[in-house]
């Protein structure tokens, strides 16, 4: 008979969880919470029988799962939240131990003897999960039982389990050696696999046992066999880095360049697990150094991803290609500036093709940059790595803002040190669509912002996408005045923000956002450019609208306020003297000074303090005479 109280418990490892939950007066086994309602019904002594037999179960070296219990009633309880198909009268059931079942637990050869010689034992008749008994004797180890059983039955050697576990193959999970000797000396099947295609021999590699795989393999059990993955046994030992089951199983014939289903092969296995010894091996009996898994990667490529040094630094001793790209594109020098490992960076840089590198469409500096990793974009800035390589066409398009240079990935991410190394070693600000000048500005990084201005960023970007009638750096910089101010002492464009089609005309009302886009979906319009009259007048600026005009006219000489400025300057008094300040003419003080900067140029302004000239002078071309009375 089939023991159901086993069944009941039996998970996928049979053996029960440890026990938290003492028994009252009990010096034995604890039971846990689950054990405690299970049992809940029970009387004190009872359970302490129970506790009893359990412990001398497990002092014979059997799972505590074994209940060795008289016959005693338990209440069937459904998993949480599932409703129980039995009914009332139905809820509880006799939970019998087996007596042969309890026989092999303890190894007691004699009584499992007696058991089977009866008539109505069958010990072909599987539980619930498909286990005979001699399933139950290889999993704890009891040969002598095995021997026993098979001498009744001996066609049962093969039956398998639900999961399709035979009796060798849970030997060899539990790594009973002398169980393995002894079914496979009565005949059992080396290559009967479980539901997931893994042999005895796989399972021997996958504990590291070299005895049991010696033993399987002088049984002639199947070497190149795979798993519903598509691993050998190799492939298994490869990753526990166990050389002597790997020269086993190659002696034994195995196949070192075998792919799984994704095209990987050992030695990728060894480079991507960080296995040293057993990659020496696999390159000492010809595996190829430079294959390549079913998305391109090599053996290099993966030591790299995942920052094996002594991996990488082997590889390029034995002539690993470092310029092999995978089908992304990417060459190891790039996984590893992405994943910011100098040393190995270090590595590839003289083993690595600059023109390869450009070939990729992308930089190991762009990924670096992306990343924030100073290290290495330190080490490819002075390798002499393009500090201007841009970005193809297709790599750029994954970008919304479509940009392209290392400088803007630093920009955008407000890495101060990393613009900085990368603008001294001689990058343009000037190369990307969206100007990284714009991306400090709308960050309010000042930082940033002068860095770029101080090596040539242009202060009068536009927005392609979004075209306006004055620069877009000042659309960025109108809620933060010294930033603007910063922005018009080094040659920012602020005549065109007075530029208004409409001039002293009523000006049309002010379209919504609501009704943009309805006139979108309507019907298509044609691209106009927005004027600063506009921006200055939406929620967001309206506010600042006198500070700002009040700023802008310290660059201008002679200009008339349109209509829409000038509404803006009457709604509050205190900006009645900025309306004054606009007024022509302009004082002839300030057209010289305008006139002056015109031809002198405003970066050459900045070096006119080592003249000769009264730097009151200075101060007021430079627009710093608030600061000192003139």
């Amino acid at each position: 008979m089939v023991c159901l109280a086993r069944c009941s418990f039996r998970t996928q490892d049979p053996i029960m969880a440890a026990a938290s939950v003492s028994v009252p007066g009990s010096t034995g086994p604890t039971f846990s919470y689950d054990d405690y309602c299970l049992y809940g019904n029970l009387s004190d002594d009872e359970l302490m029988q129970l506790a009893i037999e359990r412990s001398l179960a497990e002092s014979h070296g059997i799972s505590s799962e074994a209940e060795n219990t008289k016959t005693s009633t338990v209440p069937s309880r459904p998993a949480p939240g599932v409703t129980s198909p039995t009914q009332p009268s139905q809820r509880s059931q006799q939970l019998l131990v087996d007596p042969l079942l309890k026989a092999i637990w303890n190894g007691d050869m004699k009584s499992v003897r007696q058991i089977i010689k009866k008539a109505d034992c069958n010990i072909l008749i599987p539980n619930q999960y498909g286990w005979l008994p001699l399933h139950e004797a290889a999993y704890y180890g009891q040969d002598q039982c095995i021997q026993i059983l098979i001498r009744v039955q001996p066609g049962m050697i093969n039956k398998r389990t639900l999961k399709d576990e035979t009796a060798l193959l849970l030997a060899v999970s539990r790594e009973n050696v002398r169980c393995v000797e002894c079914l496979l000396e009565s005949g059992a099947d080396p290559d009967i696999a479980n539901k997931d295609k893994e042999t005895p021999l796989y399972k021997a590699c996958e504990k590291e046992n070299a005895a049991i795989v010696a033993m399987l393999l002088n049984h002639r059990a199947t070497v190149n066999k795979n798993c519903i993955q598509g691993w050998t046994a190799l492939h298994e030992a490869v990753c526990r880095n166990n050389v002597e089951i790997c020269e086993m199983l190659v002696k034994a014939g195995a196949k070192i360049s075998i792919p799984n289903i994704y095209g990987i092969t050992p030695i990728f296995v060894a480079a991507q697990s960080g296995k040293l010894d057993s990659l020496r091996f696999l390159l000492k009996n010809g595996a190829d150094i430079n294959s390549q898994a079913a998305d391109g990667a090599t053996a290099l490529y993966e030591a790299c991803k995942n920052g094996h040094v002594p991996i990488v630094e082997f590889l390029l001793s034995q002539n690993a290609d470092a310029n092999k790209p995978g089908k992304n594109g990417l060459l190891p020098i790039h996984i590893a500036a992405q994943r910011g490992n100098d040393r190995i960076v270090s590595m590839l840089i003289s083993a690595t093709s600059k023109a390869r590198v450009r070939r990729s469409g992308i930089s190991p500096l762009h990924l670096a940059a992306e990343r924030n990793r100073d290290e290495v974009l330190e080490l490819l800035i002075v390798a002499g790595f393009d500090v201007n390589a841009t970005l193809s066409e297709d790599r750029r398009n994954m970008y919304e803002d479509r940009r392209s240079t290392a400088l803007y990935f630093s920009v955008i991410n407000n890495n101060v040190e990393a613009t900085t190394m990368l603008l001294e070693a001689g990058a343009n600000p000037n190369l990307d669509t969206f100007s990284p000048l714009l991306v400090a500005l709308r960050q309010g990084c000042m930082r940033t912002v002068t860095l770029l201005v101080e090596h040539r960023a242009n202060v009068n970007a536009y927005i392609p996408t979004h075209p306006t009638t004055f620069p877009a750096t000042v659309m960025f910089c109108m809620k933060y005045l010294p930033m603007l101010k910063y922005l018009m002492d080094n040659g920012c464009d602020a005549l065109s923000c007075f530029d208004c089609v409409y001039g002293c005309n009523p000006h049309p009302p002010l379209k919504t956002t609501r009704r943009v886009r309805d006139d979108i979906r309507d019907e298509p319009t044609e691209k106009t450019c927005v004027q600063f009259c506009e921006v200055i007048s939406t929620d967001t600026y309206n506010h600042w609208a006198g500070p700002i005009i009040d700023v802008l006219l310290d660059y201008v000489g002679d200009v008339k306020l349109c209509a829409r400025l000038m509404e803006h300057l009457d709604d509050y008094d205190d900006w009645a003297c900025i309306k004054e300040k606009a007024m022509p003419p302009r004082p002839l003080l300030q057209l010289c000074r305008l006139k002056i900067r015109h031809l002198v140029g405003t970066h050459r302004l900045k070096k006119m303090k080592k003249l000769p000239i009264p730097g009151r002078l200075i101060k007021y071309l430079n627009h710093e005479e608030r600061c000192e009375d003139l």
